[in-house]
């Protein structure tokens, strides 16, 4: 399939059931949208419910809506629930939503808004559905993540929330480096099962809503930079896609457009920072994770020794 694969390489989704986080708009729109076009029965989950019902309405074939606000793990539990009463098994869990550049905020559960929005609310619903993915040959554990993953990026264990002092781009990297540590992680822990796999995306400089919280000094630059370095959600989404329905991905990897520096272009393979790559820090970020949403997953991996201490 080379360097310009579209969604015309989708293979047929019918009989598969799909659930994309964030899909009223943006990129996850043209993710469930492209999906439910080749059969796929989609399930918008999404905060906005009367939004939500307005993009399936765009969509053909078998979609729906479930509500999901991944600033409270009651309602992730509550989407999670639902979700599981309607199905005995999910194909596709395509985590897309996601916040960038905000003002410094909580969730309801008290994390910052970026870290529990894009890592902790998805890790969570992951978990709380992994036992209807893992008896399904060919499901696919989607998580999108950014270029911004290597931006002023770490995992911050001594300050996780940015108590004590906030950047917007640090925290926005911080969740978005932890999207990846989960990917590569859970791979990790369903490599035995042989069934599902993780695998990990990224749109490049797509021009979405998601940018809304730009700093004002950068917005007007940004304006008059947009038509040369980033491309439409058609092709944002197209990454998302192919980690999602290519029949050559391999678990734990990362898909991302494949023009110069991953702005824009055809997805193709990609690599992450180095540092999204420590093993140690990944199965600490897990055990913090599992403390601070109670959530248990129904896989296991053996912990590196590193790893052992756990940090709120």
């Amino acid at each position: 399939m080379g360097e310009t694969w579209t969604t015309a390489n989708i293979p047929d989704q019918r009989g598969r059931v799909a659930v994309v986080t964030g899909a009223n708009t943006g990129l996850g729109y043209e993710t469930a949208k492209a999906l439910a076009e080749r059969g796929a029965s989609v399930v918008l989950a999404v905060r906005d419910v009367e939004k939500g019902a307005r993009a399936a309405a765009g969509m053909p074939g078998d979609v729906t809506v479930q509500g999901l606000d991944l600033t409270s793990l009651d309602s992730v539990r509550t989407a999670a629930a639902a979700l599981r009463s309607r199905f005995d098994r999910i194909d596709l869990l395509i985590n897309n939503a996601g916040v960038m550049y905000t003002p410094k905020r909580t969730t309801r559960d008290g994390f910052e808004l970026q870290f529990g929005t894009n890592h902790l609310g998805h890790f969570a619903l992951t978990g709380l559905l992994l036992d209807l993915m893992l008896p399904v040959p060919g499901s696919r554990v989607v998580t999108v993540s950014s270029t911004g993953h290597r931006i002023r990026a770490a995992i911050h264990f001594d300050d996780l929330h940015f108590e004590r002092s906030y950047g917007r781009a640090a925290a926005y990297g911080q969740s978005k480096l932890a999207n990846l540590m989960f990917t590569y992680e859970l791979q990790r822990r369903l490599a035995p099962y042989g069934t599902t796999v993780a695998v990990a995306a990224h749109p490049g400089m797509s021009s979405t809503e998601l940018a809304r919280n730009t700093p004002a000094a950068l917005r007007l630059p940004l304006t008059w930079l947009a038509p040369l370095i980033t491309q439409t959600p058609p092709m944002g989404a197209l990454p998302t896609l192919r980690a999602a329905t290519d029949p050559a991905v391999l678990g734990g990897q990362y898909y991302g457009p494949g023009g110069r520096r991953e702005v824009k272009g055809h997805p193709r393979l990609v690599t992450s920072s180095p540092q999204s790559y420590e093993v140690a820090v990944q199965q600490r970020l897990w055990a913090v994770s599992e403390d601070l949403t109670g959530v248990r997953f129904p896989v296991r991996s053996r912990q590196h020794p590193a790893a052992e201490a756990r940090t709120r």
